[in-house]
């Protein structure tokens, strides 16, 4: 069993802070999401009508990216009135049987629900400080159904955004309006670009924009059906939760079972997050690092061991449990350093830090997930690290789906002079934070008893 600690791992300071301040990509998220909000159907139908609020779209995942002349493909931004031929008919939330009429505010089944048309996420407010650098919080009362809408948005302080996933609507249709759009009429180019590509070009702000509203948009088109009984589901709370058509009030539940989900919470109506570990594991006197390499990834790229956390484990105990069934290695110690959301399709990446024996036999052939697994010495992660090739850029590197990937079983004396002897992650993964991190000195390794 894993014996905790017999070592400790100091983290150095960053330049902008220590460990503790540090904010991975996709990590940091920018928006007041007013959680408290989401059932407030004066303040979400208020809110879609203000000139402030700002729309990012989905076409199958992949969101809109918008680029002019020099600039370089960024995170497109629509405001309501250019997607408001997308939207379906108003109300926008709490929507009944009809069209076009509201729920009674009783209907606890229809809260912020949209019935009709494509699927519409509130993802928060980018809230402006004052001058003593503080937000203003928005109560609830703030937002009555007695006040009217003008009266609402005055109350609001900032960027409201909201995602639209047009997945299922006319290419024509969606094309027509970013053509009709200001950016559009001004020769802005606009495109769905897969989000593993896209990464590269979104700025800190964007990424966590970016990481919500993606996850929540693919969680959604996934699940279409009520886990508890099988019948379609529709989304509540502004698109934060789903609820089993079966409850509906004027749905024929004759001769049925109840549906479960009436009576209970239940964990499948909300949106899921799944805890993956990321783990660098280093050797006993913290000059080596073990990476592995995927049968299906890129050739010649390594990266830290990774694997989903189980049922009945800590983290810890999936370190443990991954570092031996991926590379027969017996590790001494764990130690945490930060967390990353990753929104492909839902997961947050745990980053540890291990130890191991470094001369103890390295397997691959209990699980047979890796290709590969070696250790590499500080200098030669340091040598890749200062090669522009040897941390592509996700948007420069070839897809990792393909199952036709040439198997690569050269060592890196088998490469040329000028390339990098493999390829590591970026900065923008978990993994590659870990890596470069350890490779300039970032982390120090103390060995105690």
């Amino acid at each position: 069993m894993l014996q905790r600690p017999l070592f400790q791992i100091q983290l150095r300071q960053y330049s902008g802070g220590s460990v503790k301040g540090h904010t991975n990509f996709f990590a940091g998220t920018p928006l007041n999401r007013l959680a408290w909000l989401r059932t407030s159907p004066s303040f979400l139908n208020a809110v879609v009508g203000s000139p402030a609020t700002r729309w990012v779209l989905f076409n199958e995942g992949k969101p809109l990216m918008s680029s002019s002349g020099s600039n370089g493909p960024h995170l497109a931004r629509l405001s309501t009135a250019e997607v408001k031929p997308l939207l379906g008919p108003e109300p926008f939330f709490s929507q009944s049987q009809q069209e076009g009429e509201l729920a009674k505010s009783d209907e606890k089944v229809l809260q912020a629900a949209r019935l009709h048309g494509p699927p519409v996420v509130f993802l928060g407010l980018h809230e402006h400080e004052d001058a003593s650098g503080s937000s203003r919080a928005l109560p609830s009362s703030d937002f009555s159904a007695k006040k009217d809408a003008a009266e609402i948005v005055s109350n609001i302080h900032g960027t409201p955004y909201f995602s639209l996933d047009v997945t299922e609507m006319q290419e024509n249709k969606v094309n027509d309006v970013l053509g009709g759009s200001q950016q559009g009429r001004d020769g802005v180019k606009f495109e769905f670009i897969d989000g593993r590509a896209a990464m590269g070009n979104l700025s800190q702000f964007d990424s966590g924009l970016f990481s919500e509203a993606r996850s929540l948009v693919d969680w959604s088109a996934r699940n279409k059906y009520c886990a508890g009984c099988g019948s379609p589901v529709y989304t509540l709370w502004a698109g934060w939760k789903h609820a089993c058509s079966s409850l509906l009030p004027w749905a024929d539940s004759a001769g049925k079972k109840p549906c479960p989900t009436d009576k209970a919470l239940n964990n499948y109506l909300h949106p899921r997050t799944d805890p993956v570990v990321i783990i660098l594991t280093v050797n006993t006197t913290n000059d080596k690092i073990l990476l592995g390499r995927n049968r299906n990834w890129p050739k010649n790229f390594y990266s830290a061991l990774a694997g989903f956390v189980e049922p009945g484990e800590s983290l810890e105990d999936t370190v443990e449990r991954e570092m031996w069934e991926e590379a027969g290695i017996k590790i001494q110690g764990v130690k945490y350093h930060s967390t990353q959301p990753w929104p492909f399709p839902a997961n947050i990446m745990a980053g540890f830090y291990a130890v191991a024996d470094s001369s103890a036999p390295v397997r691959t052939d209990l699980d047979n997930e890796l290709e590969d697994a070696r250790w590499y010495t500080r200098e030669e992660v340091l040598s890749v690290l200062a090669q522009s090739e040897g941390t592509k850029s996700e948007k420069q590197a070839p897809k990792w789906d393909s199952g036709s990937e040439e198997k690569v079983e050269s060592s890196p004396e088998d490469h040329p002079k000028d390339e990098a002897p493999f390829k590591a992650p970026p900065r923008n993964a978990m993994a590659g934070v870990l890596i470069s991190d350890w490779a300039h000195g970032k982390v120090n390794i103390n060995e105690t008893t």
